[in-house]
């Protein structure tokens, strides 16, 4: 196995990490965004006012992306161990 081989197997594998983690990071940023600003215009400072609605938030963008992501989880080790023959030099 080569340090090119290497190399690419990393990069794909960050590449996956960063579409699984997407939706769940935007979701929360989204919303963590709205609910910082409806507390500075109310000035109400609760520390349960941001953390639950985040919570309820990615909990729904995980109910809605959890498929999509299991299947393109899935489909990335199904690539890993089609390739490894080749990696161990065998063809």
């Amino acid at each position: 196995m080569n340090p090119n081989a290497v190399l690419d197997i990393a990069m794909q594998g960050l590449m996956v990490t960063a579409k699984l983690a997407a939706p769940i990071v935007v979701t929360a940023l989204v919303v963590g965004f709205a609910i910082s600003l409806v507390q500075s215009i109310t000035q109400i400072q609760e520390v349960t006012l941001s953390f639950v609605p985040k919570a309820a938030a990615v909990a729904v963008a995980l109910i809605i992306c959890g498929q999509w992501m299991i299947a393109e989880l899935v489909s990335f080790t199904h690539v890993l161990f089609d390739k490894i023959p080749q990696l161990l030099g065998g063809g």
